[in-house]
């Protein structure tokens, strides 16, 4: 889903692997001293809950700003105006959920997973491996959209052209080969440096991040003069589409002359695409493992306050990236280089760099911004990983498989296991998937997270009369639903634009389609918050003392660090 294509010397490429080896060399580094930090399951799991709120807040908004944020939002803005900046309202909005509904009742009701919390009034086994499994799904489809990127930003930012190698490799080669060092790097991240190494991986990350962005967009407002009106006419004209550039319609939402019905399918799917983005946020599960890294609610209140200044922040910054790429680089430009809009971020890297400085600069720009890009994937497969083997070596493998009596030493040894194999997988199906459009999935992600994880954590945290019927009910129904949909959706199969390219994941011979929307939230959501109420009422379990337990662990955090019932 991301691709980087440039003209590239000897030197640039130079320039590049040094930036890379650099960034590699000091994560592990980070790593090497995390490991020498972590001791217990509370270590591994949750960092000690010794981080600040500034601290967790910087590690937030590092495992949530992805390279799908960063390098998709800047090209969708360049690309599409107005509407591009659609993600980045969604994204921000939704953490007003996170922040008022689930940050501090789920950190003081849970101990290291969000099944924690879900399972406390319930039959364990059921619960923990349902929500086992929704976390493993949800992270397997956002590490395949990572590491698909990291494989393609490797090998075209070296710029290798067909028939051509670059120390020893070709094309294909080199995005096999990143796809391979992300996934070692991610297991070396999880299994020796546990949440302490994660989480400093990721703050790095994100001071790296707002660096490389604040600096191009300062770069571009200057050219400007500081006047961002006349950043935005330039990018209006520069567009082809005049001031409609500047005004929703031209992505989502479009209307259709004369077809009355694609007009209403285009406008739904934009509510539902929104509803996903929104409530998904507070659904993911490596978003909420990080409220369990500190030492109690008031601080994860904080550190999500200041997650949401920080992302807020960035969000605003790529409005100046995606309409800096649209003005100086021009769509033409940018649709060469990647027909998604990829590319516009790196490419005005380079564009303000040769502007200021001439080609070396250019080149220097360029690899900054792909070693950004590149730490970006790096601290966000981290979290998902250590999300993954958490919940595999903590609700599955302790709680269903050695109810509840596995040691602590032996949960961790699990665990690092578990990242292995998680590491292993995600590769294997990485490669098999470098070359399809994995755009999707991180939005699938998202529908995925709010409609079968948000529910359940609201109906346990709230609803008295939830029970285990239920949480397994809505946690397989909405999961279910979520990826059922999206298989009969026009994203797999059926999808053409006017010249008759085919835009499916399957070949334009196979149509499956019969769903309309390409996000299923709208759907999925409503469906699994059903699924949930339903399989409550049909079932006449029912513990009110449980219920009354964790409304006081909820507001306390009182009995947080004991184990659950089995």
């Amino acid at each position: 889903m991301i691709s980087i294509a440039a003209e590239t010397t000897s030197d640039e490429r130079l320039i590049t692997v040094i930036l890379f080896g650099v960034l590699i060399a000091v994560t592990l580094g980070i790593t090497v001293w995390a490991s020498r930090q972590t001791k217990s399951a509370t270590d591994f799991h949750s960092g000690g809950r010794g981080f600040s709120g500034i601290q967790n807040g910087f590690a937030i908004g590092g495992d949530y700003m992805s390279a799908a944020s960063f390098l998709g939002i800047a090209g969708m803005i360049a690309l599409f105006g107005y509407d591009g900046f659609l993600y980045s309202i969604g994204f921000l909005v939704a953490w007003l959920v996170a922040l008022l509904l689930v940050a501090e009742l789920l950190r003081n009701s849970g101990r290291f997973t969000m099944t924690d919390v879900v399972s406390y009034r319930m039959k364990q086994r059921p619960v923990r491996t349902a929500g086992s499994i929704s976390t493993l799904t949800v992270s397997i489809f956002y590490l395949l959209a990572q590491m698909v990127g990291a494989g393609a930003l490797v090998a075209l930012l070296l710029g290798i052209e067909e028939g051509e190698t670059y120390l020893g490799m070709s094309a294909d080669t080199a995005k096999i080969v990143g796809i391979v060092v992300v996934g070692l790097l991610m297991i070396t991240y999880v299994s020796f440096g546990g949440m302490t190494g994660t989480t400093w991986v990721q703050i790095v990350k994100a001071v790296m991040l707002m660096g490389g962005a604040l600096l191009v967009a300062l770069l571009v407002l200057s050219i400007y003069d500081f006047n961002f009106g006349s950043l935005m006419n330039d990018a209006a004209e520069a567009s082809g589409a005049g001031n409609a550039f500047l005004e929703p319609g031209q992505r989502y939402g479009v209307e259709v002359a004369g077809d009355a019905w694609q007009t209403m399918v285009n406008k739904l799917d934009l509510i539902s695409l929104g509803l996903a983005l929104v409530l998904g946020t507070a659904g993911l599960p490596h978003i909420l493992i990080r409220f369990y890294t500190v030492p109690d609610s008031k601080t994860a209140r904080k550190s999500v306050n200041w997650a949401i200044g920080l992302i807020g922040t960035f969000y605003l910054l790529t409005l100046i990236l995606g309409f800096g790429a649209a003005a100086l680089v021009g769509r033409d430009a940018i649709v060469a280089q990647n027909s998604a809009g990829n590319t516009a971020a790196p490419q005005l890297a380079e564009e303000v760099g040769q502007h200021f400085g001439g080609d070396f600069l250019g080149a220097v720009m360029l690899a900054l911004i792909a070693a950004v890009a590149f730490a970006t994937i790096l601290s966000t497969v981290a979290g998902l990983t250590i999300a993954s083997s958490s919940s595999l070596a903590h609700d599955f493998y302790n709680a269903v498989l050695r109810g509840g009596k596995a040691s602590e030493q032996e949960e961790v040894r699990v665990a690092r296991f578990a990242a292995i194999g998680v590491g292993a997988v995600s590769i294997v199906l990485a490669v098999f998937a470098q070359d399809l459009n994995v755009a999707f999935l991180v939005a699938l992600a998202f529908a995925i997270a709010a409609s079968a994880n948000l529910p359940v954590i609201l109906l346990s945290l709230f609803w008295k009369r939830f029970n285990t019927r239920g949480a397994v009910a809505g946690i397989y129904g909405g999961l279910i639903s979520s990826v059922g949909l999206v298989i009969f959706s026009p994203v797999v199969s059926g999808k053409v634009d006017a010249e008759g390219e085919n835009l499916a994941l399957l070949p334009k011979s196979i149509d499956i389609s019969w769903f309309p929307l390409e996000n299923p939230g709208l759907v999925s959501i409503p469906l699994g918050l059903l699924c949930a109420v339903i399989g409550t009422l049909m079932s006449n379990e029912s513990e009110p003392e449980r219920f009354a337990k964790l409304q006081v662990r909820a507001l306390t955090g009182a009995g947080a660090e004991r184990a659950t019932k089995h």
